[in-house]
């Protein structure tokens, strides 16, 4: 079809999608951040966060995992805490969950590298347990203040982790996924979505259709808000 393109053919099979993106051309222009402050803000965040004092995670943790992409980016994805694999290389979402949430983000043709990826917690909770709530609310703290930094027009959320560090423990993500929502964090406010966890939809699969939907509203948005990825 003239203008259009079939998505990433393999995300899509799996979540038996037959959705083709108008890939319509967009502003490519947008207001740079100063990237020595948001470098410098970045390097005194980290030490903040391994300067932590009686942590359990960090504990027994091998390395903290701060996070990946562009700092410059427009777009910022929160995810769980590290798993083994990221706990190994420092990175977050580099093992299976994070296969899939590349094929995620190509399904909507966004590279990964072009945008900003971190997590709830910086260390690997033991035996790949999901953080328990005390531990979400220590480490939102720098959460918020990182998400400050990078100042991101879109802020998405994945899994429950993510939800409850931000929107609050008493909502349910098979409820909430997929809506916009403003947060405000330090008297700015942020564009935020919630979806299931990569990790998640490995473990259920027939829930792929729903992530599927939110993929296309985040599309639909970055095309709207004429943000380059």
């Amino acid at each position: 079809m003239a203008n259009k393109e079939i998505l990433n053919q393999e995300f899509l099979k799996s979540i038996e999608s037959d959705y083709i993106f108008d890939n319509a051309p967009i502003n490519r222009f947008s207001k740079s951040k100063d990237t020595d402050d948001v470098s410098e803000k970045l390097i005194c965040l980290k030490d903040k966060i391994k300067s932590i004092k009686d942590c359990e995670l960090k504990k027994f943790a091998k390395n903290i995992v701060f996070s990946d992409g562009n700092p410059k980016s427009q777009i910022m994805i929160v995810g769980e805490g590290p798993g083994e694999k990221e706990d190994m290389i420092g990175k977050p979402f580099v093992g299976e969950a994070g296969m899939l949430l590349n094929k995620m983000l190509n399904a909507i043709k966004i590279k990964r590298e072009n945008i900003y990826i971190t997590n709830v917690v910086n260390y690997r909770p033991p035996n790949n347990r999901k953080p328990e709530f005390s531990e979400i609310k220590r480490y939102s703290v720098f959460l918020r203040e990182h998400i400050s930094i990078i100042n991101p027009k879109i802020l998405i959320l994945m899994g429950s982790t993510a939800m409850k560090a931000l929107l609050g423990q008493k909502l349910k993500i098979s409820k909430e996924r997929g809506k916009w929502k403003e947060i405000i964090i330090n008297q700015r406010t942020f564009l935020t979505i919630l979806t299931f966890h990569p990790a998640y939809l490995l473990r259920q699969p027939d829930q792929k259709k729903f992530s599927w939907e939110d993929l296309k509203n985040m599309r639909k948005k970055i095309d709207e808000l004429k943000i380059k990825v």
